[in-house]
């Protein structure tokens, strides 16, 4: 009878244990409670379940931990206080592979917060353990193991090498191999987050042969797949010419351009990204986008999209045109320029609109043919209402700035100049004069069309400073005129007539 009451106390005990740590793990999936748990002290009530008797009871308490320590960072913090940590990589060498998946992602939840809650990770010896989860034979610890990984490494290249170091890298690019896609996913995306932080840590992916096995999934069908793939070919991409070039041996094109016309508006974004991480390196790699029809596919895309998803091929082609003269009129004979003016126009965000500016700018600076091609549009007008508009970000306000000075200084275009004559603050105004003063000498005209349509008299209004280069450009625009012209669209001339005629004595 006694053996019966102490068994029955013990399953009672049990099943509460059972029934506690279930309720946690359910409250614990809806933020809302969250900061209830928080202040009822949960951490350390879940502590000891980590080493309970019972294998379901240690892992639904991971599992409670990890949701709690993934909405809260004060609760991931006071995992580790709780000196949590390290009974949790003991658990992941040597509990079942639903224990490793639970311990995994508490290690996950409170290594994303910060680099300083991910170095305390480090501290504990977590990712020996880690990549030991990466050669496992069960694919959800792998992959539990990869995301660890990948959210400590994220954080800055300290912590990224130390992933390195623990010899992850090799086993991730097996992982990627793997049939299943959930894995592949989490694996090119630790992948990824280990190559952005510098070339070194870029080159050490691929030494492991990581471009061979990424570029191959750029045609998986499963979206998030392709957007991490992409993703990590853009990180190494980034760095350097020679890794670039890396990529791009990978024939990559024309394969990437498809991504460009991809229903998943991410993949889009980060085939944009690709591109333009190898195009702004040398006119040699921009060339060979250009050749592989990447800019005509770069501005459809910007023309079949809306908001962030644009801005990467905004800045494509701006970086291309950038490079040289040809190049930039491969973007003008591609017709460029009207989807930009239209970013221009369209959006609402400050930084889409800079990045659009900007480029405009890139494709104008070279000559005046460049320049015309952009002015024709009656986008400067549109670039110096941005530019003198208050509610402008400051970062919009110098892209424009410095796109209307690169595109001025080679239009001669003078019907898209003479419109801003009315507008423009002075430091803008130096530029349309400018081109004004190197025209009107050369062209008859021009001349006589910039008196009837009012440009003459606009100049003679103009207050420049004696001395000025703005000065300098007003005396030669008058040179073109006879003296009594210009004298009659100065600024009084009419109130001294009419004096002269008033103080008038005939002759009886």
């Amino acid at each position: 009878m006694s053996e019966r009451r102490v068994l029955q106390v013990l399953e009672q005990y049990r099943r509460a244990r059972t029934h506690f740590v279930q309720a946690v793990a359910e409250l614990s999936a809806r933020p809302q409670n969250i900061g209830t748990l928080r202040d009822a002290g949960i951490i350390s009530l879940l502590r000891p379940l980590l080493l309970d008797v019972v294998p379901t009871i240690q892992q639904t308490a991971a599992l409670a931990l990890g949701r709690l320590a993934y909405f809260n960072d004060d609760l991931a913090e006071a995992v580790v206080k709780e000196d949590i940590l390290p009974q949790l990589v003991c658990s992941l060498s040597e509990q079942n592979r639903f224990y490793k998946k639970a311990a995994a992602f508490v290690l996950r939840a409170v290594g994303k917060h910060s680099p300083q809650l991910a170095h305390a990770i480090v501290e504990c010896g977590a990712l020996e353990a880690l990549v030991i989860c990466l050669e496992d034979f069960d694919p959800g610890v792998k992959e539990g193991a990869a995301w660890a990984l990948g959210y400590i490494a994220q954080h800055n290249s300290e912590l990224s090498q130390a992933v390195v170091d623990a010899g992850a890298v090799p086993l991730l690019v097996l992982c990627i191999q793997e049939p299943e896609i959930a894995l592949k996913r989490i694996a090119a995306s630790t992948l990824s987050d280990i190559s952005k932080h510098s070339p070194e840590l870029a080159q050490t992916v691929v030494d492991a042969g990581a471009i061979a096995y990424l570029a191959q999934m750029i045609l998986n069908p499963d979206a998030k797949l392709k957007c991490q793939v992409l993703s990590a070919l853009s990180q190494i991409a980034k760095h350097s010419v020679d890794l670039a070039e890396l990529v791009v041996e990978a024939e990559i094109f024309p394969v990437v351009l498809t991504c460009l016309k991809d229903s998943d508006e991410y993949v889009k974004k980060n085939g944009a990204t690709l591109i333009r991480e190898i195009a702004k390196h040398s006119p040699e790699l921009s060339q060979f986008i250009v050749n592989a029809g990447g800019v005509a596919a770069v501005i459809d895309c910007i023309g079949s999209c809306k908001g962030t998803v644009r801005l990467p091929g905004i800045m494509m082609l701006g970086y291309v045109a950038a490079h040289s003269e040809n190049l930039s009129m491969a973007v003008i004979v591609s017709k460029g320029i009207p989807p930009l003016c239209t970013c221009l126009l369209e959006e609402h965000e400050d930084h889409i609109k800079a990045a659009a500016a900007w480029a405009l700018g890139q494709i104008g600076r070279h000559t005046p043919e460049h320049a015309h091609a952009v002015a024709v549009t009656n986008v400067l007008a549109t670039l110096l209402s941005m530019y003198m508009d208050t509610r402008s970000s400051e970062d919009l306000q110098l892209k424009t700035k410095r796109a209307l000075k690169n595109i001025l200084q080679k239009c001669t275009y003078l019907p898209a100049l003479e419109p801003l004559l009315h507008d423009a603050p002075p430091n803008i105004m130096k530029y349309i004069v400018g081109q004004f003063s190197k025209v009107l000498p050369h062209d008859s005209k021009a001349r006589r069309l910039f008196v009837t349509t009012g440009g003459l008299k606009k100049v003679q209004e103009i207050k420049a400073e004696p001395g000025s280069l703005l000065q300098e450009y007003i005396n030669t625009i008058n040179n073109c005129y006879p003296e009594e012209i210009v004298r009659y669209y100065s600024p009084g001339y009419s109130e001294m007539l009419l004096e002269r005629v008033e103080n008038y004595q005939p002759v009886l």
